[in-house]
């Protein structure tokens, strides 16, 4: 009765510890970007260092992500040169950094329609998830490991060029 009292307890401390959402892991050992380049028809976003890349990833978009976004809830993600403008340790997808979505053009191009804005490089909702299709409401997604490097890596006014 005693072992299976125990193996029961060590059963729910894993459940437990599965279920829980571990605190990012905020690294200093990386090396600073100097600019970010997104290839939406690719997936592929470079980490610049001057003309040296520093890291690769694949990402996931907005549910529909061909063409520049045009008004808030299209589901596209922006095209063009913006800066990372903002950080979030506390988002609800692991961490984030804010895209400066939208510019004066981009609100211009609206017209009398909102633009739409908070968009963001950021991780998953939940630890040890990765979508296989495009998710987000205009947002880049990558893992949460992934997060991770791409937060420490980048200032705010890192500038950002997303191409089609």
């Amino acid at each position: 009765m005693r072992v299976f009292k125990i193996a029961a307890m060590f059963c729910i401390a894993l459940v437990l510890v599965a279920c829980s959402d571990p605190k990012p892991i905020l690294r200093t050992d990386l090396p600073k970007a100097t600019s970010l380049v997104l290839y939406k028809a690719e997936r592929l976003m470079l980490l610049l260092q001057g003309n040296t890349v520093l890291k690769e990833y694949d990402f996931k978009l907005g549910f529909a992500p061909i063409g520049h976004k045009q008004f808030e809830g299209d589901g596209k993600t922006p095209e063009g040169q913006y800066f990372i403008d903002r950080k979030n340790s506390n988002s609800q997808f692991h961490l984030s950094v804010g895209i400066s979505y939208p510019n004066a053009a981009d609100r211009r191009a609206a017209g009398m329609r909102s633009p739409g804005g908070d968009i963001f490089i950021h991780g998953t909702p939940r630890p040890y998830r990765f979508f296989f299709k495009d998710w987000t409401w205009g947002c880049v997604a990558v893992s949460n490991r992934e997060i991770e490097e791409i937060y420490a890596m980048v200032d705010i006014g890192t500038p950002i060029w997303i191409y089609p």
